[in-house]
């Protein structure tokens, strides 16, 4: 029994010495490392479990915030990287903070006729401005983008109390990726880059993603071999489902804020294919 089974649902409450351990000891080990970067992701990963803990910890309001504002920072990047115009960007804009409030307060509005509204929106506006040249384009990539960003993450409400786990299970899995490329992936079979599109992610990181996601699911209470499919295969995909993004755009990171990671895409890129995954499961 944790001091804060009491007054935290109980997944949170799982989750709060987990992360809270974790962080400790991690921290502690970077005292004896002079690694800046892993410094940096450290300040990052702190300032990230609380504010994670701070929304999901009020329940579905809590998480539909948190969506919206992830939904909102993710699709600013990604109209950036995608190269597309400011009408489309105000559609993904407007779906982000709009599908998380629906998925808390009206949840039976989401279903398949909404997928057709959502399909409409993406091609109003090159439709309006009559874009003869780049018009098809533009209301893919828009579409893309609502399925990628605002789609998946009202997950994070749709879960329920489940959410937290996820979310520290897919964080758990992006840690054991860069340790077992790491420790296994210098040499041999393990040594294999995963895909082209992300030669630095090998099979050894997906060991070390499968071992660290499980142990945190079973840890939190939540491991189901579903769920555990998902996050792994989230992780990998969505790993190399940005990759392919930014290599066609040409830039190395989806951004420069976020300190040791990039931008926002760069830390959930994983959990929004997990998202997704998880919502098509039984």
């Amino acid at each position: 029994m944790t001091p804060f089974a009491d007054v935290l649902p109980p997944e949170m409450a799982r989750a709060v010495p987990l992360l809270a351990g974790t962080l400790t000891v991690s921290g502690l080990a970077l005292l004896f490392v002079r690694n800046v970067e892993l410094r940096r992701r450290w300040r990052t990963w702190c300032v990230t479990a609380l504010i994670v803990c701070g929304t999901l910890g009020f329940g579905a309001p809590g998480a539909a915030l948190f969506a919206a504002g992830l939904a909102m920072v993710g699709s600013v990047e990604y109209v950036r990287l995608v190269g597309l115009r400011r009408a489309d960007g105000a559609v993904l804009l407007s779906a982000g903070v709009l599908l998380p409030l629906i998925a808390w307060l009206r949840p039976g509005l989401l279903t398949l006729p909404a997928a057709g509204v959502l399909l409409c929106a993406a091609a109003l506006p090159p439709l309006v401005g009559q874009d003869v040249v780049h018009g098809a384009g533009r209301a893919a990539r828009t579409t893309f983008g609502l399925i990628w960003l605002p789609v998946a993450l009202t997950g994070l409400v749709s879960l329920g109390d489940l959410a937290i786990a996820i979310c520290v299970s897919v964080a758990f899995a992006d840690v054991g990726g860069w340790c077992g490329g790491r420790a296994l992936g210098r040499s041999g079979p393990l040594g294999r880059p995963l895909s082209a599109l992300s030669p630095a992610k090998t099979w050894g990181g997906v060991v070390g993603s499968a071992a660290l996601s499980g142990v945190a699911l079973w840890a939190m209470d939540a491991w189901t071999p579903l769920r555990w499919l998902a996050v792994l295969c989230g992780c990998a995909l969505g790993d190399l489902l940005e990759s392919m993004i930014k290599r066609n755009a040409g830039v190395k990171d989806a951004g420069r804020w976020l300190p040791g990671f990039g931008g926002l895409l760069d830390r959930i890129d994983s959990l929004l294919v997990t998202l997704l995954l998880l919502g098509a499961m039984p």
